[in-house]
C-alpha cells in the first residue's frame, strides 16, 4: 500500500467516525419540527387532538390557549410549566393549542424535544437559530427529567436560558414544558441527587420553578371527569358506552386518567369496527 492509498484510507475512515453534519430545515414553511443532535427535523403535519375533545382540565386548557393566543399575536406570554399526574393531557394540550391557533391563522409553529438533561444542552443553538426568523415559536420540552449527576447543572442551564443569561431564549420564542412532578422538586431532600448538599439541588429546581410566569397543575382526574373524558371522545367518534364498564377498564388499570379513558375509546372503536384515523 503506497502513502496516497493509506492517506485515502485514514481520510475515509476519519469520515465515518465525523457525527453527520447538523440539518437545519426551512423554519418558516413547516407548521411543526423535531430538534435533536441532528438539528431540525419538520414535521409535515400537527396531528392533534380537537381542543373541544380535551375535557376535565377546562381552566387549565383556557388558561393555556389564551397564553399561546397572546404569543401568536406578538403580545406579552408565558413561559409554561405544566405539572402532574401521567396521562391527563399536558402534552396533548400543547399540540392541541398550536394546531387550533394555526387554523386561526397565527404565525406560529411548534417545536419539540426531550426533556433530558443531555437535550437540554442543545438549547442555546436552537435559540439562536429561532432568533434570526420572522415567525413565532413555542418551544415544547415534553416530560422533562432532572434525575442522575447531571440534574443540577442542566436545571441551571434552563434558568439560565429562562431569564437573564447571555444565551436567553429569543423574543419570538416562549417555551411550554411538562413535568410528571409537581413543581419540578417534588421529592424529599433525602432523595436528592447531590448527596453532599442536597439543599442546593432543590434551590435550583425551585429557582427554576419560579422562573415560569404561567404554572398549571393537572391533578388526576376523580370518577365524574374521567367518565367526562370519555364522552368528549365517545361523543365526537359517534359511540356508545357503558359507565360502569368503563369505570371498571379503569379499575383493572389501577388509574384513573385521560390516557386510560383513551385506551377505553380505542376498545370501543375497534369492538365497532371502525378506525380513529
Amino acid at each position: 500500500m503506497d502513502e496516497t492509498e493509506l492517506i485515502a484510507r485514514i481520510a475515509a475512515a476519519l469520515e465515518r467516525l465525523a457525527p453527520p453534519p447538523v440539518q437545519m430545515a426551512d423554519w418558516t414553511a413547516h407548521p411543526a419540527y423535531v430538534w435533536s443532535a441532528r438539528g431540525a427535523e419538520a414535521v409535515l403535519e400537527l396531528k392533534a387532538v380537537p381542543l373541544e375533545r380535551l375535557r376535565g382540565i377546562d381552566a387549565q386548557k383556557a388558561s393555556f390557549v389564551e397564553n399561546v393566543r397572546r404569543h401568536a399575536a406578538g403580545q406579552a406570554a408565558h413561559d409554561v410549566l405544566l405539572w402532574g399526574s401521567r396521562g391527563m393531557g399536558k402534552s396533548a394540550l400543547v399540540k392541541a393549542a398550536v394546531a387550533d391557533a394555526q387554523v386561526s391563522g397565527a404565525p406560529l409553529a411548534l417545536v419539540q424535544t426531550g426533556g433530558e438533561p443531555d437535550a437540554l444542552t442543545g438549547l442555546p443553538a436552537l435559540f439562536a437559530a429561532l432568533g434570526a426568523v420572522e415567525r413565532r415559536f413555542l418551544v415544547f420540552i415534553d416530560d422533562i427529567g432532572f434525575d442522575g449527576p447531571e440534574a443540577a447543572s442542566a436545571a441551571r442551564s434552563l434558568r439560565s436560558l429562562l431569564e437573564g443569561g447571555a444565551m436567553a431564549r429569543p423574543a419570538n420564542a416562549r417555551l411550554a414544558v411538562t413535568s410528571n412532578r409537581r413543581a419540578i422538586v417534588e421529592r424529599s431532600m433525602a432523595e436528592q441527587d447531590d448527596p453532599i448538599n442536597p439543599r442546593d439541588a432543590v434551590d435550583d429546581r425551585l429557582a427554576l420553578a419560579d422562573r415560569f410566569g404561567l404554572s398549571l397543575g393537572f391533578p388526576a382526574c376523580d370518577q365524574n371527569a374521567y367518565l367526562a373524558i370519555i364522552a368528549g371522545y365517545a361523543d365526537a367518534l359517534g359511540l356508545d358506552f357503558d359507565p360502569e364498564e368503563a369505570l371498571l377498564w379503569a379499575r383493572q388499570r389501577g388509574a384513573r386518567s385521560g390516557r386510560i379513558a383513551w385506551h377505553y375509546v380505542t376498545e370501543l372503536a375497534g369492538r365497532a369496527g371502525r378506525s380513529l384515523d
